[in-house]
């Protein structure tokens, strides 16, 4: 397989404090990769920051896509290229239905037209898949939304964007079993239509139940202490994070 996101020995600050210290991580095409550790150890600083969050600044090193160097662009020009963040606490947004910025989204991304019709009939089937109730379309975006229901219009923005690297941070966050198995059927029918790149950053397992993990790193007070496959995902549930930390 070809790689392709690659970082390369990046470093990370916030407010004057280093938060990633010489991160390097590749993520090959259509694999699906885990990045698991404890709490603060900078796993969604590192997403947000491949995302191009404007809060953290890199200090160090290189953020390459498709083959491409990215580290200085914007949020706005790595979602163009197709990469696409799912967030641990999603906003809400007043004022702009959840249909419109869906279908604005794509218009933007794409740079095309998208009829109604045809943009209807694709939105309509990806709720459908997500038991998503239909009037959520025409509510302001994430506003009075549950957290179970803000998380399944992260996964419904994914079926309908369809980008290249999907990164979900911390998407089983506060769901019961039934929605953890809805949100999961969302994120392999997205792997099934377009072949994409899936990174999960996660502390729990219980998304990991029904994908299939091809990588799995792990990182601790801002660096990456292992490397490994999906049996590297069965020695955390055995044996926690502890044997880890410090290295």
């Amino acid at each position: 397989m070809s790689v392709l996101l690659s970082i390369k020995d990046l470093s990370v600050s916030a407010e004057e404090k280093e938060l990633l210290h010489g991160i390097s991580l590749d993520l090959e095409s259509g694999g699906t990769h885990v990045l698991m550790g404890p709490n603060g150890a900078g796993k969604s600083t590192l997403g947000l920051t491949v995302m191009g969050s404007p809060e953290y600044a890199v200090t160090g090193g290189k953020i390459f896509f498709d083959g491409e160097d990215i580290t200085n662009e914007s949020a706005y020009e790595r979602a163009k290229r197709g990469i696409f963040l799912s967030f641990q606490n999603p906003v809400e947004i007043p004022g702009i239905t959840l249909s419109e910025f869906l279908r604005n989204s794509l218009e933007q991304i794409t740079g095309k037209h998208m009829k109604l019709w045809d943009f209807k009939k694709k939105l309509k089937a990806a709720m459908e898949l997500l038991n998503m109730d239909s009037a959520y379309a025409d509510r302001d975006l994430n506003v009075g939304f549950s957290g179970g229901e803000k998380k399944k219009a992260e996964i419904l923005q994914l079926l309908m964007l369809e980008p290249k690297l999907a990164i979900l941070d911390e998407t089983d966050s506060g769901l019961d079993v039934d929605a953890v198995k809805t949100v999961s059927k969302g994120i392999n029918e997205y792997k099934k239509r377009t072949g994409g790149t899936i990174f999960v950053i996660t502390h729990n397992t219980r998304i990991l139940e029904a994908l299939t993990v091809d990588k799995t790193h792990i990182l601790s007070a801002g660096q990456i202490v292992a490397h490994g496959d999906a049996e590297l995902v069965a020695d955390v549930i055995a044996d926690g994070f502890d044997k880890y930390i410090g290295k």
